[in-house]
């Protein structure tokens, strides 16, 4: 059985965070599929994060290549968990709220093609094939057990 590297493990959450983005711009006239949409965006958001931040960046931390990139790369993740505590502070559907969806949705994006265009290559050069499919299996594994905790 081929599994996946920590590369395509990632990819399957950055493609549902793409989707609840484009969901959510697209939901803004709708009161409750719009809350919908950003709550599970925000579900998204919160376990892939961690797992990412556990399972990929903290071993990159090992190898002078990518310290930088995994600091940058956690850095967006904290910028974007503030623009989700600011919205979850607003009025939901006031004009400053749709200002904050469109920035959150803009850094997402932002922060996913960063990752998969520029910084899976750089890790893909110091991590071994075996360490992508470990670090593959342990995302999975923290991303699920993060997503059954939230509810």
């Amino acid at each position: 059985m081929v599994r996946m590297n920590i590369f395509e493990a990632l990819r399957v959450s950055h493609d549902v965070q793409r989707d609840l983005s484009r969901r959510l711009r697209a939901s803004l006239d709708d009161a409750v599929q719009r809350q919908q949409v950003f709550v599970a965006l925000k579900r998204e958001l919160v376990a892939h994060e961690t797992a990412e931040e556990r399972c990929f960046y903290v071993p990159l931390f090992e190898h002078d290549t990518t310290v930088d990139a995994s600091r940058h790369a956690i850095s967006e993740h904290h910028q974007m968990d503030e623009m989700v505590e600011s919205l979850e502070a607003m009025d939901a559907g006031s004009a400053p709220w749709r200002q904050c969806i469109a920035k959150l949705c803009d850094k997402i994006e932002h922060h996913l093609e960063e990752e998969e265009h520029k910084f899976f290559q750089e890790a893909g050069k110091v991590l071994t094939e075996r360490q992508k499919v470990v670090l593959a299996k342990d995302y999975e594994a923290q991303f699920l057990t993060l997503r059954v905790e939230q509810g």
